[in-house]
């Protein structure tokens, strides 16, 4: 895949989502879905992640976002697409 291909998507999702495994539950699913970028909580209790792939791989983990991790709580979810920056492999940032 050439970059031209590739999206970003950066998220910040918001409910109870630090503490449940969110992060874990993101990183896994990323990986899976052969997405890059990376995962971590903000102090204001959302969670903000970056994916950065093919155009539908990232589209399904924005949909994951809504559910997210089974104990997790989604109230709000807010997407900003922006210029892929070439991220290799997914991490949780602490």
């Amino acid at each position: 895949m050439n970059e031209s291909d590739r999206v970003r998507a950066h998220v910040f999702v918001s409910g109870k989502v630090q503490g449940v495994y969110y992060r874990a539950n993101t990183r896994d699913t990323a990986r899976e879905h052969g997405i890059d970028g990376w995962v971590r909580n903000l102090d204001d209790g959302r969670v903000e992640a970056v994916f950065e792939g093919p155009g539908s791989a990232v589209e399904s983990m924005v949909e994951w976002c809504h559910e997210g991790s089974p104990r997790a709580r989604v109230d709000g979810v807010d997407v900003e697409y922006e210029d892929p920056e070439g991220i290799d492999g997914f991490e949780v940032r602490y």
